[in-house]
């Protein structure tokens, strides 16, 4: 790691937790104090870690690292504004127009989608942790609370998530959550993005639920099995029918309610996966412009083709680490997800296939298919 001196870089203002600086190119600089005794705090050490892995058009860049005695300094891709300020500056009465919502979610479901295909969780999705830069480009930011994921299930906190954006699972004190909690942080965040308000905007644990309640109606055994059985579920919740988003979140059109009602289902293995949320019929304009560009030779971030998104990677398997960036070519296994080893040098042909791997790393790494193949960066 090139161990650059703090004082190379020259600050210019600050914005939130993190400071402009410049060295020819504008960055974004987060300082983190260390303490004497603690050393580096463990969330630092983990957003490090994670962000060195996940490189992507829709999750923001980290550039470098610099550590001194009593300090560390993340140097990351210069971005203007997060979300909640994008909303505040440009929006009537910070509600956003439906053509630059739909852009933002089928960029948020990306970055979502290849954190879920690499087996982290995000776990603190909100506006201002969502970043845009002049190009109307969105990026996922803030992985101090992130974590990596596998079998058997982890046992994580349940601290986690801004309030408003929290699952109901979690509020209910579920230790032994998944992707879910994600999917959940930015159907809110859509609805949030319609309406102008936050969708929940409770006060406490307790208020937050009854406030999720009051619209999606109280779970009960029969709709959620094994709901009474959390550790904050009370029977003494008021029971409350479900409301049609449609009469909550009146400015989306019903396809957007649709997706939205498949983001926010209170039981968490109802809710639609990053994957499937990607070729909802909402997104059918986009993903065909994004197919027109496919053919132009130079798209960013492609869908999967449709037969390709039906089946998830099962759990328990690690995609492959480490890319060397160099591209393979092989003809597209039977298997819609499988991991395939470059054919010998020399000699095209089928790949050979080893274990589970998504597509959709593929199309995130390239983003191309061409000509019936498959062109994957990394090794098997």
């Amino acid at each position: 790691m090139d161990k650059r001196h703090p004082n190379s870089f020259q600050q210019l203002e600050k914005l939130g937790e993190g400071t402009y600086a410049t060295t020819g190119e504008l960055v974004a600089l987060k300082e983190i104090h260390l303490d004497s005794e603690e050393g580096t705090p463990s969330t630092a050490i983990r957003e490090i870690s994670l962000m060195k892995e996940l490189k992507h058009d829709n999750i923001v860049s980290l550039h470098d690292v610099i550590h001194t005695e009593n300090k560390l300094m993340l140097v990351f891709e210069y971005m203007d504004k997060d979300l909640k300020k994008y909303m505040d500056s440009y929006g009537d009465h910070s509600k956003l127009q439906p053509p630059i919502i739909k852009s933002f979610m089928y960029q948020l479901l990306q970055g979502i989608a290849f954190c879920h295909e690499n087996r982290v969780l995000h776990r603190d999705l909100k506006p201002q942790n969502l970043l845009i830069n002049q190009k109307k480009q969105l990026k996922l930011a803030d992985f101090g609370l992130a974590r990596a994921f596998g079998i058997p299930v982890n046992t994580f906190s349940n601290e986690v998530v801004t309030l408003w954006y929290r699952a109901p699972d979690v509020l209910l004190g579920s230790r032994q959550y998944n992707t879910s909690i994600d999917i959940w942080s930015a159907g809110c965040i859509m609805a949030e993005m319609f309406m102008g308000r936050p969708l929940f905007p409770g006060t406490t644990n307790e208020d937050q639920l009854v406030r999720i309640f009051r619209f999606m109606g109280t779970p009960t055994e029969r709709t959620w099995p094994g709901v009474s059985q959390l550790p904050e579920f009370k029977t003494t919740f008021q029971s409350y029918p479900v409301t049609d988003l449609h009469h909550i979140v009146t400015q989306a059109d019903p396809a957007a309610v649709s997706l939205m009602t498949m983001m926010l289902q209170l039981q968490p293995d109802k809710r639609i996966s990053a994957l499937d949320a990607l070729q909802h019929p909402w997104f059918n304009e986009i993903r065909a412009k994004e197919q027109q560009r496919q053919y132009g030779g130079a798209p960013q971030g492609l869908p999967l083709p449709q037969q390709q998104q039906q089946q998830q990677p099962q759990p328990g398997y690690m995609p492959p680490q480490g890319h060397d960036g160099a591209a393979y070519y092989g003809q597209v296994p039977q298997q819609p997800y499988s991991c395939c080893r470059k054919a010998p040098a020399g000699k095209p042909g089928r790949w050979e296939v080893d274990g589970i791997f998504s597509v959709m790393r593929v199309s995130m790494a390239l983003g191309r298919v061409e000509s019936g193949a498959v062109a994957w960066a990394g090794n098997a």
